[in-house]
């Protein structure tokens, strides 16, 4: 299940958009500041950003310049500005797509589905080739090995996978393990240890790098 994190000061924007995710099956985030847009994505990982640009506190363009020092999850504007030097200007920032209010519900769903689709990794991508991620039946493969992974290392290797070359940081990591035992951030550097172990034999070990001061990230130009 996709995590959408919107972030809109209007209910009457944010409350459909919601529920008409929600019923799409995503799981769904909201806060109504550009500031705790960037709190909750240091602590949580989410697959998509629906940020509004006319935000009370900090605009959407400078939310995204700060997310984009540490992330690089994908972002769709929600605007009601209709000028194409703002339009240029956000997706010269980083930003995947934008709309303009007022706008279908439906359509943002259909804009979000084709983001995560056009950014899934490929089966032909040189680092998605060296893995096989069955989630359905919670096993990780590579070169066609079997791993043997706990329920947290499992947890933290897909969330690389589906996202190569994104870094997560601990707090993120910590939050998909969604364990009682995983209680410390240290831990996560624990499950990361003991999956460059598991891989070593394999010669997959340094696959799952450290960007420092920041966390972690499968490399997305592995050969």
């Amino acid at each position: 299940m996709s995590r959408i994190l919107i972030v809109d000061d209007e209910p009457r924007i944010a409350e459909p958009l919601m529920f008409a995710l929600e019923r799409e099956h995503f799981s769904v985030d909201h806060v109504p500041l550009g500031q705790q847009a960037l709190g909750r994505l240091t602590s949580r990982a989410f697959d998509l950003v629906v940020l509004d640009v006319g935000l009370p506190d900090l605009n959407g363009f400078e939310v995204l310049k700060q997310l984009r020092q540490s992330s690089q999850v994908p972002v769709l504007f929600l605007t009601a500005r209709q000028d194409e030097v703002d339009r240029i200007l956000g997706l010269e920032l980083g930003g995947d797509d934008y709309v303009t209010k007022p706008f279908s519900p439906r359509e943002v769903v259909a804009r979000i589905r084709a983001i995560l689709k056009r950014l899934a990794p490929r089966a032909d991508d040189s680092a998605a080739s060296l893995w096989q991620l069955d989630e359905a039946g919670a096993r990780i493969l590579f070169r066609g090995t079997e791993l043997a992974l706990t329920r947290s290392e499992f947890r933290i290797l897909s969330a690389l996978l589906k996202h190569p070359g994104q870094v997560f940081t601990r707090a993120q990591l910590l939050d998909i393990c969604d364990s009682d035992e995983d209680s410390f951030e240290r831990s996560v550097d624990t499950h990361i240890k003991t999956l460059r172990a598991k891989l070593r034999p394999l010669d997959g070990e340094n696959l799952v790098a450290t960007r420092r001061g920041i966390g972690y990230y499968i490399e997305s130009d592995a050969e």
